[in-house]
């Protein structure tokens, strides 16, 4: 079942390439044709990798993993806000920070700075500080919030990283590709696609183009997370099932050994009478002789 068609595509102005002047050629077969010396992207071609990438977006949410959201784009910002939000998954809108990816265990730090500091203006002991003091710490907690906020629940890297507009986001990119985590990036025609593992050809400057791509990427996520769910739950149902089938064998154990009929020491004494009937049989023929 395909997660989106062509006339929603069109409505939502996914054709829209740039100019044909600012083209990037490996885009080329992702191009329909030009029109008024713009590019039109071939939206058949678009619907096809959308499906592929959100595909894999499902399976990676299914294993439970993190999938990283950037857009730095002033008109993109609130729509990767709201979708990453909506599935639980991190995301940079502000300044990509340079080895964020590279150097993690120094963004990491940063976060926990910004935690510390939570916990000391908890427990009253910015109290005593001056005036002055408290500012400056609560404008670095303002910036560290701006910058690492919508990533402090990110504890290691993420498995994928999905990108809008990949060419201003090309530091993301290549520390991606360093790392060898997958891109699923929405490409321009004035982009190269040669960096992404799953390229979606489209418009990445248009609000609606950005949204429809998101809202299918995104429900593909949720489908993931909603398995992983069920799976989880029938995991536990069967352990439960298992501990419960072994403490009824546990328990039926003793019944049967108290069923088993015990050994009696009688059964021997029932021969005696046979014996005592014989004796008179031996006496009479000892008899016998003595008559004559």
């Amino acid at each position: 079942m395909a997660r989106t068609n062509f006339d929603q595509l069109l409505q939502a102005g996914c054709h829209f390439g740039h100019l044909k002047r600012k083209w990037n050629p490996a885009m080329a077969p992702y191009i329909y044709t030009e029109r008024n010396g713009i590019h039109i992207i071939d939206l058949h071609k678009t619907a096809i990798k959308i499906d592929e990438a959100a595909d894999a977006l499902k399976q990676i949410a299914k294993s439970g993993k993190k999938i990283l959201f950037v857009a730095t784009k002033k008109q993109t910002k609130e729509i990767i806000a709201e979708k990453a939000t909506s599935v639980n998954m991190p995301y940079v809108t502000e300044r990509w920070p340079g080895g964020m990816l590279t150097n993690f265990p120094t963004i990491r730090k940063a976060v926990k700075k910004m935690s510390n500091i939570d916990k000391l203006m908890q427990d009253g002991t910015f109290s005593n500080l001056s005036k002055r003091e408290l500012l400056q710490v609560t404008r670095q907690r303002a910036k560290l919030e701006k910058n690492l906020g919508s990533i402090a629940d990110l504890t290691r890297l993420p498995s994928a990283l999905f990108v809008v507009d990949v060419l201003k986001e090309q530091i993301a990119v290549r520390e991606a590709n360093r790392l060898g985590i997958p891109v699923f990036g929405i490409v321009d025609t004035n982009s190269d696609p040669k960096n992404i593992d799953f390229v979606i050809p489209a418009n990445d400057d248009a609000k609606d183009s950005v949204e429809i791509i998101l809202s299918a990427c995104c429900a593909a996520i949720n489908e993931g997370i909603e398995e992983r769910k069920v799976e989880k739950a029938d995991e536990k149902a069967a352990d439960a099932q298992t501990e419960a089938d072994d403490e009824v064998v546990a328990d039926d154990k003793p019944r049967r050994q108290a069923r088993r009929p015990r050994k009696t020491a009688d059964a021997p004494a029932e021969e005696a009478p046979v014996a005592e009937e014989a004796a008179p049989a031996v006496e009479e023929t000892a008899e016998a002789p003595a008559a004559e």
